[in-house]
């Protein structure tokens, strides 16, 4: 069935008069005359069967149906353009991976290991987008996640990587000779957003007094509650992988045990098709495994 499709020269039209309001704007945009910006969206709106402007002689203004296409119409075209300008940017006989993970994990973990992966496959490209939360993967775009396990998964074909725990870090300076768990109770807290029962579920499972757990300033990352206690601010509750070159060095301290009840299962989530890119994919999965096996 042959599709009904405007022109690309009639969306691009529409999208600009839709913007500026005006026909005559949009012409001087598109170095047109705005006869031909008008004869464009004039074959838009017949072959759409409605109107997308309200005209009042010469004047023109966009009417609510004009206005919830043109959303849709500049988003394409917004897409459309990110798109053609990551084809232009492949080289021939590269391949690329779409990945996506949780935003500190991305940035504290992956990132930074990236350039051994880069050193063994030059020829594949790989693209990190983050995710805060489990999403469909399907149809999403990406090849690829690297999240923590979770029913929304379901289908998807899920292999383990490592067990993320939870530990509570300082910087140095706020230390004293206090007993560590005595101090615990006294320093400022730090919260993840999305995780605010997690310093009372610490204190039960540590056994360690928190006279009110719930106290303290929010944050929605765990990069910004780490970035919260490397500036002395508090001691914060996050993953120790995301600190252990903090830890090696000193700037932040950690005298108190794990959480290990306080832990997530990280895993590479694919779909449940083998995909064009399975190739890429099983590198880049391999090295993962490599990386995590440590």
């Amino acid at each position: 069935m042959r599709r009904k499709l405007p022109s690309s020269a009639a969306l691009v039209a529409f999208e600009a008069a839709a913007r500026h309001g005006n026909f005559a704007r949009a012409a001087e945009e598109l170095s047109l005359t705005e006869g031909a910006i008008s004869r464009q969206i004039g074959r838009l709106e017949s072959l759409l069967s409605c109107r997308l402007f309200d005209r009042t002689g010469s004047r023109v203004k966009l009417n609510p149906v004009g206005a919830r296409y043109a959303h849709r119409v500049r988003e394409t075209l917004e897409r459309l353009d990110r798109d053609t300008q990551y084809l232009t940017g492949i080289p021939d006989g590269s391949r690329s991976l779409e990945i996506t993970a949780p935003p500190t994990f991305a940035s504290r973990w992956l990132i930074p290991r990236l350039t051994d992966f880069n050193s063994r496959h030059p020829d594949i490209t790989l693209n990190i987008a983050v995710r805060t939360d489990p999403f469909i993967l399907t149809g999403s775009g990406f090849d690829a996640a690297v999240h923590f396990d979770h029913p929304a998964w379901a289908g998807m074909r899920i292999l383990p990587l490592f067990q993320e725990q939870l530990l509570p870090v300082c910087h140095s300076s706020l230390l004293t000779r206090e007993d560590p768990a005595i101090q615990l109770n006294s320093l400022p807290r730090i919260h993840r957003r999305q995780n605010l029962d997690a310093w009372q579920r610490y204190a039960r499972e540590s056994n360690i007094r928190l006279d009110n757990p719930a106290l303290g300033v929010r944050y929605d990352l765990h990069e910004m509650a780490i970035a919260a206690a490397i500036a002395g601010q508090g001691v914060a509750l996050v993953p120790q992988v995301y600190v252990a070159s903090e830890l090696r060095s000193g700037v932040l301290v950690a005298p108190w045990p794990a959480a290990k009840g306080l832990s997530k299962h990280f895993c590479l989530v694919k779909p449940a098709e083998t995909g064009i890119n399975e190739t890429a994919l099983l590198a880049f999965e391999n090295w993962l495994q490599e990386e995590t096996a440590g």
